[in-house]
């Protein structure tokens, strides 16, 4: 008996995107996501990596004047297709950014504020998700005792932490990180990236790492990109180790980027 394999919850195929000014971001992208596991795209700056996170929830609409060719499906379906609910989309393909945001007001307005943007008014509910989503990203046993504390307080750490809370609180079913521990410490980091592998049991994450050392620590699948291309996917151990393409060896091994 053959298994089957499990459809992807995002796919992207041959996807082209160009901004206002011409500049091509993306050539040709073509991948795969699969529910339950952690996806790093790593790669020298300027190589699409945002660009490509940004389209996996049209972010990439906020800019004016793009062109984009290709097609990116969630769960099957054409996410640019004429009758999209983008913040019903945004909601379940979340996205976490580099720079904590943390809004003006207490961590429990942080907490409560997308929750009652989408429509939740039970206020029971809404305090058993706030719960649910600050123990998932490890902050529950920092912060219960000041919840109704300005968020400004936290430290770097915890507002990253936060951050990550507020869209689990939504309950999505992808999450997107864009360099999520790049100000952080290394106590901090190694708290975030505990979060996310106990996380990935209940999501799929697509993450943009701080360094090549860190996605080799926390990567189950990997691609590497450069110039707007995919050169290179694989099993996180398995493409850090023994990588097939000699640019991609380059810049595991630092000899460019």
């Amino acid at each position: 008996m053959v298994s089957q394999v499990e459809a992807p919850i995002i796919s992207v195929r041959n996807v082209t995107f160009s901004y206002a000014d011409g500049t091509q971001a993306l050539n040709n992208v073509s991948l795969d996501f699969q529910a339950n596991e952690l996806f790093v795209i790593f790669g020298p700056a300027r190589s699409g990596k945002t660009t490509l996170l940004r389209l996996l929830n049209r972010l990439s609409d906020l800019f004016e004047g793009t062109k984009m060719e290709g097609t990116v499906l969630f769960n099957g379906r054409d996410i640019y297709s004429r009758g999209t609910e983008v913040t019903d989309l945004r909601r379940r393909i979340s996205m976490v950014f580099a720079t904590p945001t943390p809004l003006p007001g207490t961590i429990y307005d942080n907490m409560s504020y997308g929750l009652k943007m989408a429509g939740m008014g039970d206020s029971q509910v809404i305090e058993r998700r706030i719960e649910r989503g600050l123990k998932q990203a490890a902050l529950w046993d920092e912060v219960e005792d000041r919840l109704n504390t300005s968020a400004f307080a936290l430290s770097g750490g915890q507002k990253q932490r936060l951050c990550l809370a507020r869209s689990l609180a939504l309950e999505p079913e992808v999450i997107l990180l864009d360099n999520p521990t790049s100000g952080l410490d290394p106590i901090s980091t190694a708290t975030v990236e505990n979060s996310l592998e106990e996380l990935k049991q209940s999501y799929a994450i697509v993450m943009v790492p701080h360094s090549v050392q860190q996605a080799a620590r926390i990567a189950d699948r990997a691609a590497f990109m450069l110039d707007g291309q995919i050169v290179e996917v694989g099993k996180g151990g398995e493409l850090f180790l023994n990588p097939q393409d000699g640019r991609t060896e380059d810049y595991i091994t630092g000899r460019f980027g």
